[in-house]
This record gives structure tokens, sequence and C-alpha cells, in this order.
């Protein structure tokens, strides 16, 4: 996809390469433009994208993706600087900003697309996501909430979406966002 490669928020590039110090991880959250937006403006997040992880076909559109038939999740990709934000505190967002045990949707938005998941760059940012869910696990169990439906993998090829879907909530600030937590603490 030819996105543009400056972000509209913070003005940094969303495509490698990025500063040597920098990690990346990617979360599907359900519409990747809410998801995007809990994000972007975190202390130590350098950079977001969104895009879509985890199918089949190479360099899917959104309309490909909202098909259903690609497998792809719509996700967020986030680079940030570890030396002024953990993985803990980066999962932490991520537990509480959605429902993780609504299965293939978040809210009134149903599909394959909409999937809890976290794809991970290497083993620490992977073990941390297993340990972090069995610890929000417990968690939702004593808040009465379901299994947590999230997969926890490394990450696949991250393909960029079209450019209007990038900052989208920040272009415009009144559009769609059906993310929404639990309201259930993440124990951290």
């Amino acid at each position: 996809m030819n996105a543009a490669n400056t972000h509209f928020v913070n003005q940094t590039n969303i495509k490698p390469p990025f500063p040597a110090r920098m990690k990346t991880i990617v979360f599907g959250m359900g519409c990747f433009w809410g998801a995007e937006k809990c994000f972007w403006n975190i202390e130590g997040v350098y950079t977001t994208a969104v895009g879509y992880i985890g199918g089949t076909t190479s360099d899917p559109t959104y309309q490909e993706v909202c098909s259903g038939l690609t497998g792809h999740n719509e996700a967020v990709l986030v680079v940030y600087d570890q030396s002024k934000i953990s993985i803990n505190d980066l999962l932490a967002i991520f537990w509480q900003s959605h429902d993780p045990t609504q299965g293939m949707r978040q809210g009134n938005d149903r599909g394959t697309q909409y999937r809890s998941g976290v794809y991970t760059l290497d083993s620490e940012q992977y073990d941390c996501a297993q340990d972090s869910r069995r610890q929000y696990q417990e968690t939702l169990t004593a808040a009465n909430y379901g299994e947590i439906t999230t997969e926890i993998t490394a990450a696949e090829k991250f393909y960029y979406a079209e450019d209007y879907h990038q900052q989208y909530l920040a272009k415009n600030p009144g559009g769609y966002c059906g993310l929404g937590g639990t309201g259930v603490t993440y124990p951290h």
C-alpha cells in the first residue's frame, strides 16, 4: 500500500527504518482506528501505524480483509522506546482498552478481522504477553468475565493499510470507534 510515511499526529516515520533503540510489537483489538489512538500519545511510543496481519494473502486491501476471506486481522503497529516504556505497560494498555473475551468481534464490529491478538517480535515479548494473559484472566474471572480469546503468536508480515486509515481518528475526530474495554483494571 502507498501509505504516507509521516505520522499525522506526531510527525515521526511510520515505516522503517526506525531509530536503533526502538522495538516493535503489533496488537489486534477490533477496529484499528481506535486501537491506534490508544497508543499514539503514550510517553515512550515513537510511532504507530495501522495495517493487516495474520492472514494468508499478500498485500491485502481493506475490502479484501473485510470480506473475511484473507484471514488477516486489523492491527496496530506500535514502535516504542523500551527505556521509556516497558512491554508490560503496553500490554496493560492493550488489555484494558478492549474486551479480549469476545472472540471474532469487538462491540458491534464482527468478523475475523476484529479478533484480539498480540503479535510479538521476540521471545521476551511473547513470554510477557503469555504471562499477562494469565494474570488478566484471573482478574477477569473474578469479575465474572469469560475466557480470553486473544491469540498470541510470533508476528508474521505486517501489511500497512491504505493511507486514509492511518491515524484516522485524528484526521476525522468525529469518526466511529466501537472500541471499549471491560472496565476491569489490569493488575500491574
